[in-house]
């Protein structure tokens, strides 16, 4: 345990720079992808690798991860994860054809699966008072939103002044500061009593979220086509049989007996429906802005800042309102502001929607980051010490299965609605007609190579095809997150707090 007030906070600083870098990751290769597309020349298949094996493994080893984490030492396996993370970052960054960028992916995707549960496990074991681990967790959670904003606008600055490998470069003084600091500054926590190790049950935890996150990412690639049915059948199947086993297994990998508390089970519940919501809009809005509008990469980013400054604030003020209010009360109010902001979404247009764009984002933001700082509170405040790892996997896997499932769904309807509403623009030739029917990214590259009036005859509809689809997508998210706050009101209620049997 850390002696000291003032190590304790240090400590904390030293946990939030692993989940800052990893929420700068998640936004910042979308800006490089166009530069090191035209340097490596990836094919259309090693191009979607590159951008989606990251995910693949870091969702099917979370849990893994987590549960290791448990076993050999949490400080251990974030120290090794940074290591490996900052390794493949410098392997990524000078990369000199894209199977070897694919590898080194892969390897961020290992890496990374490492540092999310073992944080969140550390600050269990850190701050010990209740109060003061809240206000932890939401520096924790402001450090993830931060990540986000700072994302697209250093992205955007290194690529202007470096070359794309720049964007994965910048995390190597970072985890070497880790490694630095992390030994003086960190406890060592584990479960004095992990068991037996189940090498049967992390091939299964594996077997799982692969095909079940490559499902989903083919559902909102291409529509419900076999291949993502088979892939989500055959990752909800093998899941059974994981579940089976863990519950048959004296020592089991992951203890499911967490998910019989009322706090851990519903919180889990509410961050999978709160990140549901948002992936789907999150997914559309960048669109919106360069495609529809017609902003730089750059200054896209920075009109999304306010999102992130809201959940930054969000966060921090969750930990202060949690001292005179049930935190029940707290997430349902952050959840319903969230939904608030979604239907301010519904009020998008075609040509001007920036006011109306901050307006909501300030509320979904604000309002996602007051309700999820205090569930992830709860997650791990519930759950005995020995299980901080593997509480903290399952969180993060349901933020990755609520992103993924939010983006094959609510894309999916909002793509339905695009390619239903664009009709067939008159005297558009039939070859761009049929570009723009896939994407509006593909509505943009057809009209630069049509005359003014027919460009203009092809954009006009589908910007207000795509803008319609946003509008439904922003309901549904309304809609969501409505139920996800009267959920909360009603079952999260202070009388079900008592933690789950050691």
């Amino acid at each position: 345990m850390v002696a000291s007030a003032h190590r304790r906070w240090v400590a904390l600083a030293v946990l939030v720079l692993p989940v800052l870098l990893i929420s700068v990751d998640m936004t910042v290769l979308g800006f490089a992808l166009p530069y090191l597309a035209a340097d490596l020349a990836p094919t259309s298949a090693q191009q979607l690798w590159i951008v989606d094996i990251y995910s693949f493994l870091l969702a099917g080893l979370l849990v893994l991860m987590g549960t290791l984490g448990d076993r050999i030492g949490r400080r251990r396996l974030l120290l090794a994860g940074a290591a490996a993370f900052g390794a493949a970052s410098a392997l990524a960054a000078w990369a000199p054809s894209a199977e070897l960028l694919i590898v080194a992916r892969a390897l961020l995707g290992i890496g990374g699966a490492t540092l999310m549960p073992s944080t969140l496990a550390l600050i269990r074991g850190v701050f010990l008072d209740p109060r003061e681990r809240r206000v932890a967790i939401a520096v924790w959670s402001a450090g993830f939103a931060g990540g986000m904003a700072l994302g697209p606008v250093l992205g955007g600055w290194l690529l202007e002044h470096f070359w794309w490998g720049s964007v994965f470069l910048i995390n190597v003084p970072v985890m070497v500061l880790l490694l630095v600091l992390g030994p003086a500054l960190l406890p060592e926590a584990r479960d004095p009593r992990p068991g037996r190790f189940d090498p049967l049950s992390a091939l299964l935890a594996l077997a799982t979220m692969l095909p079940l996150v490559y499902g989903l990412k083919k559902v909102a690639a291409d529509g419900l086509t076999a291949t993502a049915v088979v892939a989500v059948v055959a990752g909800l199947v093998l899941g059974w049989v994981f579940v089976h086993r863990q519950r048959t297994l004296a020592e089991p990998m992951l203890d499911l007996g967490l998910f019989g508390h009322r706090a851990f089970s519903v919180s889990v519940v509410t961050n999978v429906l709160g990140v549901f919501a948002l992936a789907g809009v999150m997914f559309l809005v960048p669109q919106y802005l360069q495609l529809v509008l017609g902003l730089r990469p750059m200054v896209a980013g920075l009109w999304m800042l306010p999102a992130t400054v809201a959940g930054v604030a969000g966060a921090l003020l969750a930990a202060r309102l949690a001292r005179r209010f049930p935190s029940s009360r707290i997430i349902a109010i952050g959840l319903l502001l969230a939904a608030a902001g979604y239907a301010a979404l519904t009020q998008l247009g075609v040509h001007s929607g920036l006011a109306v764009l901050t307006v909501s984002f300030v509320l979904i933001g604000g309002g996602i980051a007051l309700a999820e700082t205090l569930t992830n509170d709860l997650i791990i405040s519930v759950a005995p010490p020995a299980r901080a790892g593997a509480a903290s996997a399952i969180s993060e896997t349901g933020y990755e299965l609520g992103g993924a499932l939010g983006i094959a769904v609510l894309g999916s309807a909002a793509t339905w609605v695009y390619r239903t509403g664009l009709g067939t623009p008159g005297g558009v030739p039939a070859e761009a007609v049929g570009a723009a029917r896939e994407t509006m990214a593909g509505a943009v590259a057809a009209a630069h190579e049509l005359p003014g009036p027919l460009a203009e005859a092809l954009l006009a509809p589908a910007g207000a095809a795509f803008v319609h689809g946003l509008r439904i997508t922003a309901v549904f998210g309304a809609v969501i997150l409505l139920y996800a706050g009267v959920q909360a009101a009603l079952l999260l209620r202070p009388a079900r707090m008592a933690r789950v049997p050691a």
